[in-house]
């Protein structure tokens, strides 16, 4: 009998943190799961996540419940009451940015949110807030809230007595089932502990990482914190935020301190090509069997395009390679990237007109971690303004887009000595989306005798790969033909490469978590890199010309591409270092090629018929 009385009491005891906040369980709940699945795609491929999102919920409203419990009852209401203002308003705030923009609370949403101006502000209520929000989740949820706040006034409102008295009955109920509701609760206790401790691991995990590097590059493992919940996803975007200031601090004083002691202008037009998500092993000019780059071997053997054979990235994601590109710091030197000056900002301050166009990295509402962590030292107002004159200021479908872009608006601005960057979307999955239906050329069925161990859904798929390097293959001749008859030295690099059905892997684009094996690293980290001469350029520069010639074969990794655009512009500065120069006599070889900071790429084990396919070509 004692026994019983105690597993009675403590049932009761279980519900207990309920029964107190009724009212704040029931609605948050509510709003928990009103948010959640007004925001979850039918295709979203993190759709299992929300199937245990209920259990996750309840954990998490209970362990708040029970906090509040102990909290006496004067100051528990007020604390209710925060709660509440913390929950509606973020869960408001999140399901708009859902409805105007399909995407929830970012990092770059608060990002923008903290750069709005007044009249910006203005126009963006104007813009926005209209009629057709009452109908969509978000009236939903004011509805919701209004139906709380009514609630609240209803225990002040004199009831009939009738409606006293089954509403007393009710309560009686409750209270004598309490032991029932109390076991429970303490069965799903048991099974949302369990179904959701991995995620909350994950979760803390992810907020004790030192930078926004390391957030983004734990995001990409497939077992990631999920943050479900739009006060989590806040929590999130103002800590990414806080890391990526951090890094920004350090930029500005790396900016503060760099000199320039004397320019040349060497080379008066110096454009850079920066593609996304091509591995060389699809590049005809590296000996891929499907005629994907017919532009660029046309005028490699004119003699004017020097293809370089043993070229890696030292990252396989693009907002680490950006980092590693646009520094002048390269892997193994002291500190970190942040530490060292950008290298526009030096070509600006030497006296070059520095154009950015880019198809990826601009701030915009509906952005990923990943183009947040790549281009917020790119977009904030302070290094921008230190590092280019000219930028474009929308995102295009196509990468056709940036051509008319850079004819309609940035040509004119060019002077006597020029840096270009472009900045593609190239080969960036969803590949079918990356050419247009009227330059498709390769079909499935194109591949059925080299590409028989595939079945037709994945020839597609390769064929869609292959389509967009041929787009990409236009779209670089085009940028080549606008600057042919100037003085002008190109160079081509994709930020990294891809994998589309390579040999037997049976995988497609990249594998961030796996530890790097020679496989893995000839796919996603060999790139093709090349330098084009304008025949001005070759003609009074014929030393650099056959500078170039001479180091197409030489062992090189991007982290160092800053050191060969300053000795290309005939900046002078002590940041620069011929060691990491590919075209220096004092060029460093045996320098070791460190991809993702953690492998050598020359000592991985290699089967030797795969070494340097174009090695001496």
């Amino acid at each position: 009998m004692k026994f019983i009385k105690q597993a009675v009491c403590l049932l009761n005891k279980a519900y207990e943190p309920i029964r107190d906040n009724a009212s704040f369980f029931f609605f948050m709940y509510l709003i928990g799961i009103l948010v959640s699945y007004a925001e979850l795609p039918a295709n979203n491929p993190n759709a299992a996540v929300y199937g245990n999102l209920w259990l996750e919920l309840f954990l998490d409203l209970y362990i708040i419940c029970t906090i509040l419990s102990l909290i006496p009852k004067k100051i528990r209401r007020w604390i209710r009451a925060f709660l509440y203002i913390i929950a509606y308003s973020t869960s408001i705030a999140d399901l708009f940015c859902w409805v105007k923009f399909q995407s929830t609370l970012n990092p770059s949403m608060l990002l923008l949110v903290g750069e709005t101006d007044e009249r910006e502000a203005s126009e963006f209520f104007s813009s926005y807030f209209t009629s057709d929000l009452i109908l969509s989740s978000v009236g939903l949820l004011l509805l919701v809230i209004l139906i709380h706040i009514l609630k609240a006034f209803w225990k002040k409102v004199k009831l009939p007595p009738a409606i006293s008295y089954k509403m007393m009955v009710v309560s009686q109920i409750i209270n004598h089932i309490q032991p029932v509701l109390g076991g429970i609760c303490i069965v799903f206790l048991g099974w949302s502990i369990e179904s959701s401790a991995h995620n909350k691991k994950e979760m803390v995990q992810m907020f004790s990482l030192d930078t926004i590097g390391s957030v983004e590059h734990e995001l990409t493992t497939t077992d990631c914190a999920q943050f479900y919940l739009p006060v989590y996803r806040l929590a999130f975007s103002i800590f990414s935020n806080e890391l990526a200031s951090q890094q920004i601090d350090r930029l500005i004083e790396a900016k503060d301190k760099m000199e320039v002691d004397s320019c040349s202008f060497k080379s008066p037009n110096i454009v850079l090509i920066i593609g996304e998500s091509y591995g060389k092993h699809h590049s005809q000019q590296y000996g891929y069997f499907m005629p994907t780059n017919p532009r660029q071997i046309k005028r490699e053997k004119s003699g004017q395009l020097v293809p370089f054979n043993d070229v890696v990235a030292p990252w396989n994601l693009t907002s680490f390679v950006f980092k590693n590109v646009f520094s002048l710091h390269v892997v193994g030197q002291e500190g970190e990237w942040c530490d060292y000056p950008l290298f526009p900002s030096l070509f600006r301050k030497a006296g070059y007109h520095v154009t950015f166009i880019t198809n990826q990295f601009l701030p915009k509402a509906k952005q990923a971690v990943y183009d947040f962590s790549g281009g917020f030292f790119l977009n904030h107002p302070e290094l921008s303004q230190a590092m280019f004159d000219s930028r474009n200021e929308q995102l295009y479908q196509f990468d056709r887009g940036l051509l008319d872009d850079y004819d309609k608006k940035q040509e004119q601005h060019n002077t006597e000595h020029n840096l270009i960057i472009f900045h593609l979307i190239g080969q960036h999955v969803n590949y079918k989306q990356r050419c247009p239906s009227d330059r498709r050329h390769f079909k499935a069925e194109d591949y059925a005798k080299k590409r028989a161990d595939l079945d037709g859904k994945q020839r597609k798929i390769l064929a869609d790969y292959d389509n967009a390097v041929l787009y990409n293959d236009s779209i670089v001749d085009e940028i080549i033909k606008r600057f042919e008859d100037q003085e002008a030295v190109i160079i081509y690099m994709p930020d990294h490469g891809e994998e589309c059905y390579e040999g037997s892997r049976g995988f497609i684009c990249r594998n961030h978590s796996a530890a790097i094996d020679y496989n893995l690293a000839r796919y996603e980290f060999e790139i093709p890199f090349w330098v084009y001469c304008s025949h001005k350029y070759a003609t009074k520069h014929p030393d650099i010309f056959q500078e170039i010639i001479s180091a197409r074969n030489r062992r090189f990794m991007t982290d160092a591409l800053p050191h060969m655009l300053l000795y290309l512009a005939g900046i002078h500065t002590k940041d620069y270092h011929s060691e990491y120069n590919i075209l220096s006599p004092q060029y460093n070889e045996m320098r070791p090629r460190i991809l993702k900071n953690t492998t050598d790429y020359d000592k991985l084990p290699r089967p030797s018929d795969h070494h340097s396919q174009r090695k001496g070509k």
